[in-house]
């Protein structure tokens, strides 16, 4: 009969007392996401792997700081944020390349593959226009499905900071992405039918 597999607080308590296989196995059950997660936040594959790394490493060293009041995945998710931060406060003195032009004249084919990836590049487009300050919070709340109490804790903010910051944040995505909705090619209409536009 085997033995039950660690929990992830079991793996953090191993590698604090030294267990030099624990961190690993922690890694290996929780990379993939905070990849996402990274990579969502910073928008730039090297610079995600540069903030995965830093917050690994991070993680390593604080391990036996953990407290079990939260999730081992909560306390690495505020870890991978924090890093991620770094790396965005970091990079704004540097130059920022121009987003390609995108062609809004023609609307995206339902079932089309193509289309769908398109779409998928425009929304990514349009979340790398927000502020980081609304841009997080959208990313922790509308794309990694965090109650805004969590990503309240993550980012170290309150919840209504965090509601407010995303209420703007998904003004902001209505307007860039209107044309999604009502693909008419006859300039700016107004899309009082997106949900993002609520309220407004």
């Amino acid at each position: 009969m085997t033995a039950a597999a660690p929990t992830d607080a079991d793996l953090v308590a191993a590698h604090a007392a030294g267990d030099p296989h624990a961190f690993d196995e922690l890694v290996r059950r929780h990379r993939d996401r905070m990849w996402a997660v990274a990579l969502r936040t910073v928008r730039d594959p090297e610079e995600a792997a540069d903030a995965l790394q830093d917050a690994f490493v991070s993680a390593f060293r604080a391990a036996a700081t953990f407290r079990a009041e939260s999730r081992v995945t909560t306390w690495l998710h505020r870890i991978v944020v924090n890093a991620c931060l770094d790396r965005i406060r970091r990079r704004q003195a540097r130059p920022t390349v121009p987003l390609p032009e995108t062609n809004q004249d023609e609307p995206a084919v339902p079932g089309d593959a193509m289309a769908e990836r398109e779409t998928r590049m425009l929304v990514s487009e349009a979340l790398d226009r927000l502020p980081e300050d609304q841009r997080i919070p959208i990313v922790l709340v509308d794309v990694e499905g965090y109650p805004v109490s969590e990503a309240a804790r993550l980012l170290e903010i309150a919840e209504g900071t965090v509601k407010s910051r995303c209420a703007r944040g998904r003004a902001k995505l209505a307007k860039l992405l209107g044309h999604l909705r009502n693909p008419v090619g006859e300039g700016d209409v107004p899309t009082h039918e997106s949900k993002y536009g609520e309220g407004r």
